[in-house]
């Protein structure tokens, strides 16, 4: 028989956590209810064959573009007065994506035991990411589902907008970058060692750069186990920086201090949290909760740690204007909209202001940064072609002179 962990509440409000076995979690929720314990979330828990595999499940991410068509629909189902476990079940229905149907079977079986359609979600974390569960769970609590919903699936539609700006932008030279790399390692490794032999049989003085490119491709061979070496030690600093909480803090230090780069990702950040707490905060979810939810849901060490002290000053009084200011991470403009909406209550209607200007600010910054980004690899890739075509057709019109000179 199956064994669950689970979250309850005894009847004076007491949270209560326990392990019990039950053969289904419909059956748990009743379990619970005989014992005067309103069951919040549980889970199954896994042995350890039944753990790897729920692990390989929980590595297929949910695309994005799902989960905001889910929470469109869900939200559209709930204006019109339908059940929270009637429409996820008619979404399920309709579900292509097969890691999304099995989360949604799970959440129905587990609301229709009696948890909250937040608490069963939590357990999936392959589908919801941490931002939209906190909101899920303050829009309960709130009474707004519905509303929450319909802006998490714009906040999602937007993000992906983004993502697809860059991606687009980048597609020309990455094309561009990788052609001409294998272009340059063609050459390297099959024509130059045949034209190096043929220079060395004919006892002709070479010009430099075409010196240059011979030594360069001979200590290329020579020394070839190191880029397998170099390819590994990247791939174990970059599992070492998604993996673990250091090599995150790391990481996530060293993008904010590229110059370019660090400036756009603070402007990501800054336009997430801001539409976020605004979405929060209009939702009437209190601020020391939206506060809570908008920095687990920041995804760089550096911003989340001084949002955490900023939140800590709030809660001591000294309001949310200035321990925002005091982090230094928010821009003047920011910290203007955030004063005039602490000090005139129209908080939420700041903050979304803020988040609207921020987000045509990256526009304009990824447009700026993908234009200058893309003649950039062009003209890289360019001089190192026109390198090796001036050191090969510099070679032999040297040759070819020597030999009518004679």
């Amino acid at each position: 028989m199956p064994r669950f962990t689970y979250d309850a509440v005894a009847p004076d409000g007491t949270q209560v956590t326990g392990e019990d076995e039950a053969s289904s979690l419909a059956a748990l929720g009743i379990a619970l209810l005989e014992k005067d314990l309103a069951l919040q979330g549980a889970k199954e828990k896994k042995s350890a064959l039944q753990s790897v595999m729920q692990f390989e499940i929980t590595r297929k991410k949910v695309p994005t573009k799902d989960l905001m068509h889910f929470s469109r629909q869900l939200s559209a189902f709930l204006k019109a007065g339908v059940s929270i476990l009637d429409a996820i079940e008619v979404i399920q229905e309709e579900m292509t994506n097969k890691v999304f149907r099995k989360a949604l079977d799970d959440i129905v079986e587990s609301v229709r035991a009696g948890s909250t359609f937040s608490g069963a979600a939590r357990a999936h974390p392959e589908v919801f990411p941490p931002v939209y569960l906190g909101m899920l769970e303050s829009a309960e609590l709130t009474g707004n589902l519905d509303s929450v919903l319909d802006q998490l699936s714009d906040y999602l539609e937007r993000d992906m907008e983004a993502r697809r700006k860059i991606m687009s932008a980048l597609l020309y030279p990455g094309i561009v970058a990788g052609m001409s790399v294998a272009t340059v390692g063609i050459l390297a490794g099959f024509v130059l060692p045949r034209f190096k032999d043929f220079f060395a049989s004919l006892d002709a003085k070479l010009p430099l750069p075409t010196r240059m490119l011979l030594a360069t491709t001979d200590l290329m061979t020579r020394f070839w186990f190191v880029f397998p070496l170099l390819i590994l030690a990247l791939a174990v600093v970059g599992l070492l920086s998604v993996r673990t909480e250091k090599g995150r803090a790391i990481r996530n230090r060293m993008v904010l201090s590229l110059p370019v780069v660090g400036d756009l990702v603070s402007h990501s950040i800054l336009e997430r949290f801001c539409r976020v707490l605004s979405s929060m905060t209009q939702a009437g979810v209190p601020l020391p909760d939206a506060m809570t939810v908008t920095t687990d849901g920041t995804n760089n060490v550096v911003w989340k740690e001084k949002l955490v002290i900023a939140r800590e000053a709030m809660l001591r009084g000294e309001g949310l204007a200035g321990p925002i200011a005091a982090t230094g991470l928010f821009p003047a403009t920011a910290r203007q909209m955030l004063r005039v909406g602490e000090e005139t209550g129209t908080l939420g209607d700041q903050l979304e202001g803020a988040a609207v200007y921020f987000e045509r600010e990256l526009d304009y910054k990824v447009a700026r940064f993908t234009g200058l980004f893309e003649p950039a690899v062009i003209i890289f890739m360019g001089l190192v072609v026109g390198f090796v075509a001036v050191a090969l057709v510099s070679a032999m019109y040297g040759i070819f002179r020597s030999v009518n000179l004679s």
